[in-house]
């Protein structure tokens, strides 16, 4: 076929589900209805528990509420699903002053980008630093990669330390 195997399997899925009788495809329907419409158990975590015993499992908060709080505050009209995903990553980065000064500095905090931004090593302050005649911050909107404007930084500074 196409010699990959992930490609491979999904057009062999795809030619079997053709194939299949109108009652096979009635079973598959009805199946996935049920599926879909199944109650789903509330996330928890192994061991957590609202209160002593063997009763449920306690919910587990995808973000921090100071995070949420935060992102509530500069975004008051983005769904809260949207704002808790987005809070969930930048959780992972850092605390709130940190995803702040991002902000601060131009970068949303719906904008996943970021992340990658600081991944490659920049930083807040560095989005407003400037690079021939636009800002590194212009230069990412352009479509420049971080590793790019990390480069070019770390060779203006050296220029700069020597001169």
């Amino acid at each position: 076929m196409t010699g990959d195997p992930g490609v491979d399997a999904l057009i062999r899925q795809w030619a079997a589900e053709r194939e299949q009788s109108a009652e096979d495809r009635e079973i598959d329907r009805i199946a996935s209805e049920w599926l879909a419409d199944a109650p789903r158990p509330a996330p928890g975590i192994p061991g957590q528990r609202r209160r002593a015993g063997a009763t449920g499992w306690a919910p587990v908060d995808a973000a921090d509420p100071g995070y949420l709080a935060a992102m509530r505050e500069r975004l008051p009209d983005a769904p809260e699903e949207l704002l808790t995903a987005a809070a969930g990553w930048w959780q992972m980065i850092g605390d709130v002053s940190e995803a702040e000064r991002w902000w601060d500095a131009g970068i949303s905090p719906l904008d996943q980008r970021a992340l990658d931004y600081r991944a490659a090593g920049l930083a807040p302050e560095d989005l407003a630093k400037r690079l021939g005649p636009l800002t590194v911050l212009e230069h990412l909107r352009r479509g420049s990669a971080p590793a790019w404007c990390v480069a070019r930084l770390s060779r203006q500074q050296r220029r700069e330390a020597a001169g």
